[in-house]
């Protein structure tokens, strides 16, 4: 796709960028036929060759409206587009610059401010817990719309004591903690099981995905400066530095996974976020290891269904784990290696749920749609328990439906012989 920058943005880094990204665009379409978005909507400019066109008039020097800026948010960043791009275009980085210009151009109402505000500071914030803890003890008293977002307590185990020779770093998350502890807690056993220690830096937080995808870019690359600071004792500075950074949540695994990218024009931390990406594994990628680790020690009929039946699973496939880390298969295929009665969905298991990170809260509308579309694929399989590696997709499907929807990390923790 042929492109005439405008001078403000030609010879700037997000103009690089992007030119370089338009330049692979071929028109072809074969994104529409993918994005959740256009499936619904049916408009051109809900999908992502629209939404290309109308980033591509702005790096040219139209003026973005708030039409232009209303397309870009319905975007869910599933980036199931490059999946099934046939030419390599990296419509995820694209869309980070588009929406970047167009916030910088165009006013959002009031109200829109608020919520987004309210997103950023309130998720990564120390005051999420003691306020998930309060929704927690008024839960059945709240709105339909609010219960599903505070899930009831949970009673997480306990942690491991041990320690091994071998270490990896895991991010505890921003919400995860608060929401759904035993997540961090079944990943710390499992790992403990196969002889890894999980080790946390306290300094660490927010992997800096909120912010930077609610128009304050700045701010969340300040997270993941923190964090990379917080992180680079355990990887550079000690006698047994740690094997990998470890992420239980896919969301966080492919932001931090692309901290080489964001940080790259920054001369302080660009080698250390190349490095700290390099390092970084999706929990699910240590699965080949742990399925040899474990085998034998695995009885899949302990984490049975209510009625006390063989949990019979289904696998829900995050779009950051299938199409922004561009991992599929290797949790089906292990976990069944293990004993695990495991399927995906029959029909549009690559389409996306409708969490989206704050899609849900943002554009409720069309997330709810998403999910019970995908809720209805799921059922078909006649599942006990759904499961799923992203916290943003367990919270938002449990919201639509009576079956358990948990992490399979917790799944196999619960199999674990004593």
């Amino acid at each position: 796709m042929q492109t005439q920058l405008a001078p403000e943005y030609k010879d700037t880094p997000d103009g690089i960028a992007a030119e370089a990204i338009l330049r692979k665009c071929v028109h072809c379409g074969f994104c529409t036929a993918t994005c959740p978005t256009y499936q619904l909507l049916g408009d051109e400019l809900d999908g992502p060759r629209g939404r290309i066109y109308l980033m591509k008039q702005v790096l040219e020097g139209q003026a973005p409206t708030r039409k232009t800026q209303l397309h870009l948010d319905r975007c869910l960043t599933c980036r199931n587009c490059e999946s099934t791009c046939p030419s390599g275009v990296e419509y995820g980085h694209l869309v980070d610059i588009g929406r970047k210009l167009v916030d910088a151009k165009v006013s959002r109402p009031a109200t829109e401010q608020a919520v987004r505000w309210a997103l950023k500071q309130g998720l990564p914030s120390p005051l999420f817990a003691p306020a998930m803890r309060m929704g927690q003890m008024v839960r059945p008293l709240l709105p339909a719309a609010l219960r599903a977002k505070v899930p009831p307590r949970q009673h997480a185990g306990d942690l491991p004591t041990r320690t091994h020779g071998r270490r990896m770093l895991m991010l505890a998350g921003c919400v995860q903690p608060a929401m759904m502890p035993n997540i961090n807690r079944a990943t710390a056993r499992v790992l403990d099981a196969a002889g890894i220690q999980a080790v946390a830096a306290p300094a660490a937080g927010c992997c800096g995905a909120v912010k930077f995808h609610l128009d304050d870019q700045e701010g969340g690359k300040q997270q993941m400066r923190a964090n990379i600071d917080a992180w680079w004792p355990f990887i550079d500075g000690t006698p047994s530095p740690v094997e990998a950074i470890v992420m239980n949540a896919s969301g966080c695994g492919v932001t931090v996974k692309e901290y080489g990218h964001i940080l790259r024009d920054d001369p302080a931390y660009a080698d250390k976020a190349a490095r700290v990406s390099a390092l970084t594994r999706d929990l699910s990628e240590l699965l080949p290891e742990l399925a040899q680790s474990l085998a034998g020690r695995v009885d899949a009929s302990r984490a049975a269904s209510a009625d006390g039946s063989a949990a019979r699973l289904v696998f829900h496939p995050p779009c950051t784990l299938q199409h922004g880390q561009q991992l599929r298969g290797g949790v089906e295929q292990h976990l069944r290696a293990l004993g695990f009665d495991l399927q995906l969905a029959a029909n549009e298991a690559h389409l996306c749920c409708g969490s989206a990170g704050t899609y849900s809260v943002l554009q409720p509308a069309l997330a709810l749609q998403l999910r019970d579309r995908k809720l209805g694929h799921l059922a078909a399989v006649a599942p006990t328990v759904i499961v799923s590696a992203n916290i943003g997709c367990i919270t938002h499907l449990q919201g639509g439906t009576t079956t358990p929807v948990r992490h399979w990390i917790e799944v196999l923790d619960a199999a674990l012989a004593p």
